[in-house]
């Protein structure tokens, strides 16, 4: 990733996104750029949202078991009260937040900040998710993570749902979701 030298001494924001199907990596790669960063000496804040307690109520917890420090949130205009003067702010679980964390991203990356987001681009159904089609639009980098399918091996972009509820939000694991290919995904859409 190629970072233009700022001349004038004045630090310059930007907006990352994580993004992938459930059993890809996103919140292993969030915790991954948020632990280089403070090894860096760099102030570091970290939100969830509040009803994401699968793993931790207060930690953001990967399915590997990895972990950092996090707030939980409830709504993003939040992060503004509690991100005042750090260098990065990271966020998990992005399809979660309401509308205004698009205004919330632009703010903080205005400010200076280096924003760091992860999450679901598309639901169970495979459809955009949440205000993430959003956040990809004014992304200044995005990094789209793989899962292997159950099915078959190859690459999963699709978080297939097992279990026959209908909500688009579920909070689960392994027992209500797996990941798919869109083959396999659709194979099972046409079977049920």
């Amino acid at each position: 990733m190629f970072i233009e030298p700022n001349i004038s001494g004045e630090r310059r924001g930007w907006i990352e996104v994580i993004c992938g199907s459930m059993f890809s990596g996103k919140t292993e790669e969030l915790i991954r750029r948020l632990k280089r960063a403070r090894i860096a000496n760099l102030k570091v804040e970290i939100f969830k949202p509040a009803i994401d307690i699968r793993y931790n109520e207060m930690n953001v917890v990967s399915h590997d078991s990895n972990y950092i420090q996090s707030t939980p949130i409830d709504n993003s205009q939040t992060i503004l009260l509690l991100a005042n003067d750090v260098d990065i702010v990271g966020i998990d679980e992005a399809q979660f937040f309401d509308d205004e964390i698009l205004h919330v991203c632009e703010v903080l990356a205005l400010r200076g900040t280096r924003v760091i987001i992860a999450g679901l681009d598309m639901d169970y159904l495979g459809r955009p998710f949440g205000r993430m089609p959003g956040l990809l639009a004014i992304a200044d980098f995005i990094t789209k993570l793989h899962a292997i399918c159950v099915v078959c091996g190859n690459l999963a972009n699709i978080s297939y749902r097992k279990s026959a509820a209908e909500a688009q939000v579920v909070i689960g694991e392994m027992d209500i979701y797996e990941p798919r290919c869109r083959k396999c995904y659709n194979d099972a859409q046409v079977a049920n």
